[in-house]
């Protein structure tokens, strides 16, 4: 497949549009993936309620950095105990998004109602924004209650309780394309009496064929240009991933060096690390081990010789 960063692309595919319906007196997020949905699911084989499940979150990562302040990157992660154990998906504050699914190894079939993900599963929403003076970032989590069978009802509900605003939430993933639209109303007393409910039935209109076929501009003409919807702009999407040697090597040495040097041991003489996401592989050998913790040492030591 060609890269998206060296493709055009049409217009309204691969983007996140926000919106106000001024005299309804609601806002809004549209997110439409095309190449950077493709480039996220060809990763991997998944069955198809996996794949689609992936594709809605990463619709609403993106979605979510766009009503959310994200300076740095936001997570849906979901852990369950049947047949999915993990799903994650992740958008920068620069538009750009990975994800993945991890599968039980004993097989079994994915369920798509949430409430069917085990006792203990886990949904959560998390925002990491760096932090002055290149400390550690600072992290925010929430968890979302599993009492809707969809994720985008599960989300609904989590911003209703969270920011005590009536939301709305629509996502849908096919092997193509994966979109979301999400509706909040405005706080305080913004736009006219009626113009929630209004908003509200236009929005169970929309299905989710619809909404993986219409780029931005022509959905929300369609559904609330009679209440005067207006974009505030938006930005880019792609497919990117964060993994670099240096992450690689931290993971490393946080692994301690017996572990470490184990790994590439038991690997013949050079370990391969391969990143899940983006299939990026890192090669070490003994010398290239034997340096990383030099390295971590000298650091460690580094203070006590300026004192």
């Amino acid at each position: 497949m060609t890269d998206s960063a060296s493709t055009a692309r049409p217009d309204g595919h691969d983007r996140l549009t926000r919106f106000l319906i001024e005299d309804a007196g609601v806002r809004g997020v549209h997110v439409r993936l095309d190449q950077a949905w493709q480039q996220i699911r060809e990763r991997a084989q998944y069955p198809q309620a996996a794949a689609e499940l992936l594709g809605e979150a990463a619709a609403a990562a993106a979605l979510f950095t766009g009503h959310a302040k994200v300076d740095g990157r936001l997570s849906v992660q979901l852990r369950g105990e049947g047949a999915l154990r993990t799903l994650f998906a992740e958008c920068t504050a620069a538009g750009t998004l990975r994800g993945i699914v991890q599968l039980a190894e004993e097989g079994g079939e994915v369920s798509r109602d949430l409430r069917q993900l085990g006792a203990n599963a886990v949904l959560a929403i998390t925002i990491e924004n760096p932090s002055a003076g290149g400390r550690d970032p600072i992290r925010y989590q929430g968890l979302v209650a599993l009492e809707s069978d969809s994720l985008a009802g599960a989300f609904e509900g989590y911003f209703r309780q969270s920011e005590q605003l009536p939301t709305r939430l629509l996502l849908a993933a096919d092997g193509d394309r994966a979109a979301g639209l999400m509706l909040q109303k405005l706080p305080g007393d913004g736009g006219d009496e009626d113009g929630w409910t209004r908003v509200g039935a236009l929005f169970d209109t929309l299905g989710q064929a619809e909404l993986l076929e219409l780029p931005a501009d022509a959905l929300l003409h369609r559904l609330f240009h009679e209440d005067g919807v207006q974009s505030l702009g938006g930005k880019s999407l792609s497919f990117a991933c964060s993994c670099s040697r240096e992450r690689v090597e931290a993971m490393l040495v946080s692994l301690g060096r017996e572990e470490a040097e184990a790994a590439v041991e038991a690997a013949g003489g050079e370990a391969q690390i391969r990143c899940e996401f983006c299939g990026q592989s890192y090669r070490f050998d003994p010398d290239q081990v034997a340096g990383l913790f030099a390295a971590a040492a000298a650091e460690l030591e580094a203070p006590q010789r300026v004192q």
